[in-house]
């Protein structure tokens, strides 16, 4: 596999434009507000149904608490947050988790499985020790967290101690992320999170001695006062520090849609030429240091999970990203979350006091959703495939879609031509493979079957300024 991707000027112009990560197919930003409460508890019952009929056949679940709060605002941040010093709002919150585990509960039972276990945010760690112990005391209490589930929490490195990490262990903790976006202090400076390479490299080495399974740290390019030279060097002392993985995200500059962004000098951003390098050089990086490219954002190291399911083809993609668990359904508690159960997607209110208020009234807080169709359900098979493994036989999509792939998908194998002719893709006469250079922009590659898109450029819509960009 090449370390740099290597594209014509041209093929470079054509990629680059706002795409979906897909996280989910059809993505979040689908969701619709005729899919509630109602149809997610539906949902929720007829999952209860599936295990009830065949302990096996609903499978374990994926369980993932959104925390939202956080003590400073970092100013390239997209995610739900509420930035506060006021440590006792995390009581009331606590609250309404308790109440939406206790609701999962009545519908699915103590016996459902659980296989992960994510905790996510805003910053996890605002929640006092005492509260995190009551946190996963509920939720231990209403599903059956499996001895080797994997039970993950962010951890912002500017609150955290190696103290605190040893309680995170001995709550049961097994894998850690640390958000460090940039070691670069200008950069560090111009999106309002400052924190040193030592106090990073200290918390990385009291993790690894306390025993977490696997750690993760979290870097972004394309910010503010950023060059390859500079980002070259963050590359260098983060692959120094051997986390087991590494997500490297690009910045997506969405001012109109997230207010701290506002806070960021447009002038300073670096342009599309210069982000190029920036990908280019950390991926030669990353992969000059021992490190395996995953897939489109991911790293890790050949004896990491991620590294082994990728080889062995057992890779998988969620709302948190790559994955080693199998293709379950996730529960999404906290404002905001998303969750999917059997062919739904949910997501539950974004506002703290909506929140609050449907589970104070005994109600799930879901205000949007989707049931998927089955084209949805097949287009969602293909894309994940890409994503994840590279490659969509075409007898595997007849045999459990019932579809001839050639004549389903005409439109879009004449477009995949195009990336064919760029080197991205090769084209078999029953198989569609990505090819080693393709797979940095196996994004790309997958929006080719992407049916809202695909709508949207027929009738002429504006591309979508809620997606990141691809290059």
């Amino acid at each position: 596999m090449p370390t740099v991707p290597v594209l014509s000027d041209d093929a470079l112009r054509r990629l680059d434009k706002p795409g979906p990560r897909y996280t989910s197919y059809p993505t979040a930003d689908r969701l619709h507000e005729r899919f509630g409460a109602v149809q997610y508890r539906q949902a929720l019952r007829e999952r209860a149904q599936r295990a009830g009929s065949d302990a096996g056949a609903a499978g374990p679940l994926s369980v993932y608490v959104h925390i939202p709060f956080c003590e400073s605002v970092c100013y390239y941040c997209a995610c739900n947050k509420i930035v506060t010093r006021h440590h006792e709002r995390a009581a009331d919150y606590l609250q309404s988790l308790q109440a939406e585990i206790a609701l999962h509960r009545a519908e699915l039972g103590r016996t459902a499985a659980v296989s992960q276990l994510h905790l996510g945010g805003g910053t996890p760690t605002f929640l006092s020790d005492a509260e995190l112990d009551t946190l996963m005391t509920a939720l231990r209490d209403a599903w059956r967290v499996q001895g080797d589930a994997e039970i993950s929490i962010e951890v912002d490195p500017r609150t955290a101690t190696p103290a605190r990490l040893a309680r995170l262990r001995a709550l049961g903790f097994n894998r850690i992320s640390f958000g460090i976006q940039d070691f670069d202090p200008a950069v560090q400076q111009a999106v309002h999170r400052v924190q040193s390479p030592d106090s990073v490299r200290a918390l990385i080495e009291a993790a690894r001695a306390l025993g977490f399974v696997s750690i993760n740290t979290d870097l972004i390019y394309g910010l503010p006062r950023q060059t390859a030279a500079s980002f070259e060097r963050t590359v260098a002392q983060v692959a120094a520090l051997r986390p087991d993985r590494i997500a490297l995200y690009a910045y997506a500059h969405l001012p109109e849609r997230f207010k701290p962004q506002r806070r960021i000098v447009s002038a300073e951003l670096p342009d599309g030429a210069q982000r190029i390098r920036m990908l280019g050089g950390a991926i030669a990086g990353f992969i000059g240091q021992g490190y395996q490219y995953i897939g489109m954002d991911h790293f890790a190291l050949p004896d990491d999970a991620l590294a082994v399911a990728r080889r062995e083809g057992r890779l998988h993609r969620n709302f948190q990203g790559y994955s080693t668990q199998p293709d379950c359904d996730l529960i999404g508690l906290g404002v905001s979350a998303i969750g999917r159960v059997g062919a739904t997607y949910s997501q539950n209110a974004k506002t703290l006091p909506e929140y609050a208020q449907a589970l104070a009234q005994g109600r799930f807080a879901v205000v949007r959703g989707l049931a998927l169709t089955p084209d949805d359900l097949l287009r969602r098979d293909v894309i994940m495939a890409l994503m994840c493994q590279g490659r969509v036989e075409f007898a595997r999509l007849e045999r459990q879609h019932g579809v001839r792939p050639r004549e389903a998908f005409a439109a879009e194998l004449r477009e995949l031509q195009v990336l064919a002719d760029d080197g991205l893709v090769e084209l078999e006469p029953e198989a569609i493979q990505v090819t080693p250079q393709g797979w940095y922009f196996v994004r790309s590659v997958a929006m080719v079957f992407d049916r809202h898109l695909r709508d949207e450029r027929s009738q002429a819509a504006p591309p979508h300024a809620r997606y990141s960009r691809v290059v």
